[in-house]
């Protein structure tokens, strides 16, 4: 198909139907992806937790991260010395703001990404 007839089609279902090429534009772009999504400024639904940097107060956050993430105490604290490392995937936004908060009182710097 070449572009005048393609564009051809595009009017005759929006004529049709009633919609507009446009808005189907919007919405093919919204979905896809969280990376597209963050460039542009939306909120991403599900985001990956990334501790950047535990600061100086390394024991508050092996305490945080040992209740946050339900660990032991030794496996927190691997974790938190692996540092940069994804401390937990596939979190819902809301959820992933009430851990970052609770990191970065403890002076942790955390990415969501």
């Amino acid at each position: 198909m070449t572009a005048v007839e393609m564009n051809q089609l595009v009017k005759a279902i929006e004529e049709e139907f009633g919609v507009s090429a446009a808005a189907m534009v919007v919405a093919g772009w919204a979905a896809g992806g969280a990376a597209d999504a963050g460039a542009a400024g939306w909120q991403a639904d599900v985001v990956n937790i990334e501790l950047t940097d535990i600061g100086q107060q390394k024991i508050g956050v092996i305490k945080a991260v040992k209740e946050l993430l339900g660990l032991g105490l030794k496996e927190a604290k691997d974790l938190v010395e692996k540092a940069p490392t994804v401390l937990k995937e596939k979190v819902k936004y809301e959820e992933a703001e009430g851990i970052k908060a609770k990191l970065e009182a403890e002076g942790a710097t955390i990415t969501l990404k």
